[in-house]
């Protein structure tokens, strides 16, 4: 069987998602790490940002993955499911498991995006692998 880390599936939300998420596996013996961004399409409604302004947003994430992880696959995903995005790139590169770091932020804010953590963990066919932001308490 292959280790859970063989192939990693690293979604990121932001550039300090990317350093918090990167951090995080980089403190964990892994194999080949994909990160990706998902880009949410608004299904027929006007994106709020361009795509090329997306684009940029995703390689400064990307790059502050690599200054932690060094050489890194990374891809940009759109889609108006988040999840389904996720585990449907996780299939694209055949990934081992998805890893993903809690976001802080306020009860509300845990409210709101609840939803996608709870689809993450139960609406799947691969491991998800969830690591602790060891850098929050310092």
């Amino acid at each position: 069987m292959a280790d859970l880390l063989d192939r990693v599936l690293l979604p990121v939300a932001s550039e300090e998602d990317a350093v918090t998420s990167a951090r995080a596996l980089a403190r964990r013996p892994h194999g080949e790490v994909v990160v990706i961004n998902v880009v949410e399409k608004a299904g027929g409604a006007p994106d709020k940002a361009g795509v090329e302004q997306r684009e940029e947003a995703a390689e400064e994430m990307f790059a502050a993955a690599r200054e932690i992880l060094g050489d890194v696959q990374t891809d940009v995903y759109y889609g108006t499911d988040v999840t389904e995005t996720i585990f449907d790139a996780a299939e694209d590169v055949d990934a081992t498991a998805v890893v993903v770091t809690p976001r802080g932020g306020n009860r509300f804010v845990r409210m709101i995006t609840g939803d996608v953590a709870l689809r993450m963990i139960t609406d799947n066919d691969r491991p998800v692998v969830v690591l602790p932001d060891e850098d929050a308490d310092e």
